[in-house]
Order: structure tokens, then C-alpha cells, then sequence
């Protein structure tokens, strides 16, 4: 029992470990990279909106002052950015507008699906909407219909003084992706961030979306090498996000070894066992021996009984591990809500995201049985190496 005990644990844990890292790199690869764009074209200079966009075979943007295309890229859309103050009533909130249009967005992001209040195509030209996080309307008390000023780091010079920028949007939408963006981003129509701007419909640049979100600095450099460094400048996901996308398969790497290491404690307490029983059974092997037991039906049947316990042990535990992990993300919002713990809140990702792969739990199956099995060799090598006729002159 204590060996199994062990068994279980060191296998439930490295399965809840895992599982989470999975979660996390889940959300990152299809919430977070779902919704931010893959690549980012910033002009130095702020440019015409006047795009001609030719979608087949593949995406080609076709401008004025320049023209570029590749087979990754798989969706285009215009975009004004920039950093703003929002406030509403005696409460602020930083966070970075982003001028859109709402026709072509859903190319590059998949913000729509996230939207719980309202929709993308509420965005209209001139009416000056604004789409905000579920996280920002939250902080500032704003529902679908509120208020919201949102005012720029530029001064305007009045005949009264100066002031700050600023213009009243209406709430059109509210999205919850439960990330960072839920608190930081705000979106509305690009015609109006565009005059929002003083930038007399001109655009910053184009979000580009890609079939391959790794393909993202050698789209980027391609992009550079047709237009030039002169005119734009690009950015990419990895640029925000990808140390912590490596870190992320790293940690998974390093933790499955190091929580390998706990199971290979579990086996050696297996050892230790089975090692006892073969001191327990001295008397019982040598009169097996007398019998005509051959060496080689002793090591079989220690064997058999180390693997018997370690399939045990290893089922168990990854049964306790995957009811865990089924139980952590609903126990841990539970717990969050309750004690208001918010121990995420700083992070990418807002919840705790659990994901069980199949193939995980069959790595770690295999894993850790082949240890359970190496561990019953010494044994039953030890019980072989027993001389009936020492251990029968003692009885």
C-alpha cells in the first residue's frame, strides 16, 4: 500500500503539472494569438487609407506608395493606434486605442467571438463607438449605451487655457477574451480614431494575420525586403509574446523531468519494498528451491509482483491526476470568487486554463512503468541469489 500510495502521488502530480503548462500554452497559441494580429506593418510616416487587397492565391496589399505580398499571409486590415487615458465619472483606466475597420478585422483577429455585449459591425463611421474589455467596463462602472472620455497625451490650446485631448465615445461593445487585453484594449472605427488622431484619414499602417503564426520574422523580413526599411517598420507577435511562448514549452520540458524524478522516489520506495518481502520470504524461496523451483520462476515471479504493483500504482495515479485536473480550473474560480484572491490578475491569462492531453498521459505512462519495472530487478535478482540450504539450516 505505501508503494502504491507513492505511485499514485508522484504520478498524479506530474499530471497536474503538465496540464496546466498545457492550458497555459493553449491559451496563449489560440486566445491570445487568435486575437492579437500576427504581424504589424507600421508606416513611419501615417499613410492613405487606400488599400487594394487581392486575397487568391494568397493575400497581396497593393498601395499607393508600395506593394507587397507572400504566401503566409492570409488576412489584411488598416489600423490607427495609440495610447490613451480613458475616464468616466471620477474613475481612469490606461489602455491602447486601436482604430479599426470593422469590415476587414475579422481577417486578422478573432475578437468577434469574444464579444459579450454588442457586436464589431456596431462600429460606425462617424457615430464615434467604442468596444471596450470586459475588465476595463468593469473599473470604470460602464455598461452597453455608457459614456465613456477618452483623452490623448497632446494638448489642445483653448482661448481659455490648456487642456488635454479629448472626445466622448459611446460603449457599442464589450468583449472578454480573460486576458491582459480585457483591461488594456479598446477598439473603435478608424475614420474616427483617424480624426480622433489629427491624422485627416491617414492610417499608422496594416495588421497582417498568417497561416503560420511561426513563419512571423521571415514574413516580416520578406515585407521589408519588398518595400523597405525607409518607408515602414514591422513587429510581430514574438516580439511581445514569444519569450514567454519558449519558456513556456521549455518549463513543460524541465518540469516533466524533474517531476520524472519524483516518480523515480516512488519506484525506489518500490525497490525497498519488494526488497523486504524478499527478506520476509527467505524460508518460502528455499523451500520452493528444494522443490525444484528454477531460478529464472523466482525472478519471474518478483517480477510479476513489482509490476503488478506499479501498474496499480500507475493507474491510479493517473486517474487521480486527470480528476484533478478536471476539478482545478472550476475549484480554482470557485476559490477566486470566494476569497477574492486574484493571484493572475497580473498575468497573460486572468483564469488558471487546465488541459489534459492524451499524449501526455500516455508518455507518462510509459515512463513511469518502465521504472516501476527496472525497479523490480535488484529484487528479484536478490531473491535468485538466496542458497536454500544458509536460510533451511536456520529453521
Amino acid at each position: 500500500m505505501l508503494a502504491i500510495s507513492g505511485l499514485v502521488l508522484s504520478v498524479a502530480v506530474l499530471v497536474l503539472v503538465l496540464s496546466v503548462i498545457n492550458g497555459f500554452e493553449r491559451e496563449l497559441t489560440t486566445r491570445i494569438l487568435g486575437v492579437l494580429p500576427h504581424v504589424t506593418l507600421h508606416s513611419r510616416d501615417a499613410i492613405e487609407n487606400r488599400f487594394s487587397v487581392t486575397e487568391k492565391p494568397h493575400v497581396s496589399v497593393t498601395h499607393s506608395d508600395f506593394h507587397f505580398e507572400n504566401e503566409d499571409i492570409r488576412g489584411a486590415s488598416v489600423f490607427v493606434q495609440g495610447a490613451t487615458l480613458l475616464a468616466s465619472a471620477y474613475k481612469k483606466s490606461g489602455g491602447l486605442l486601436t482604430g479599426i475597420d470593422p469590415e476587414t478585422f475579422s481577417r486578422v483577429s478573432e475578437i468577434s467571438t469574444y464579444m459579450i455585449a454588442g457586436a464589431l459591425s456596431d462600429l460606425k463611421a462617424g457615430q464615434f463607438g467604442i468596444i471596450i474589455g470586459q475588465q476595463t467596463a468593469i473599473k470604470l462602472e460602464l455598461t452597453l449605451g455608457g459614456y465613456v472620455s477618452v483623452i490623448l497625451p497632446e494638448a489642445s490650446i483653448t482661448p481659455v487655457g490648456v487642456f488635454p485631448r479629448q472626445k466622448r465615445f459611446k460603449v457599442v461593445g464589450i468583449f472578454e477574451t480573460r486576458s491582459q487585453l480585457d483591461s488594456r484594449g479598446a477598439y473603435v472605427h478608424v475614420s474616427d480614431a483617424s480624426r480622433l488622431f489629427r491624422l485627416g484619414g491617414k492610417v499608422h499602417g496594416v495588421f497582417l494575420k498568417l497561416s503560420d503564426v511561426f513563419a512571423a520574422p521571415a514574413v516580416s523580413a520578406s515585407i521589408l525586403g519588398q518595400i523597405g526599411s525607409q518607408q515602414v517598420y514591422t513587429s510581430t507577435w514574438m516580439r511581445a509574446y514569444g519569450n514567454l511562448y519558449h519558456a513556456i514549452k521549455v518549463q513543460k520540458t524541465t518540469m516533466f523531468v524533474l517531476l520524472s524524478f519524483l516518480v523515480t522516489v516512488a519506484a525506489f520506495n518500490l525497490v525497498s519494498t519488494l526488497v523486504m518481502v524478499v527478506n520476509e520470504r527467505r524460508s518460502d524461496v528455499a523451500v520452493f528451491r528444494t522443490l525444484g523451483g528454477s531460478t529464472s520462476m523466482i525472478v519471474l515471479t518478483f517480477f510479476v509482483l513489482g509490476s503488478v504493483i506499479g501498474a496499480i500504482g500507475v493507474a491510479l495515479g493517473i486517474a487521480v491526476g486527470s480528476l484533478l485536473s478536471w476539478l482545478l480550473q472550476d475549484g480554482y474560480m470557485w476559490l477566486d470568487s470566494v476569497y477574492q484572491l486574484n493571484l493572475l490578475s497580473q498575468y497573460f491569462v486572468t483564469y488558471l486554463p487546465v488541459e489534459l492531453r492524451i499524449e501526455d498521459l500516455i508518455t507518462i505512462t510509459m515512463v513511469s512503468f518502465v521504472l516501476c519495472m527496472l525497479s523490480t530487478l535488484y529484487p528479484a535478482w536478490r531473491a535468485s541469489r538466496l542458497q536454500p540450504g544458509e536460510i533451511l539450516s536456520h529453521e
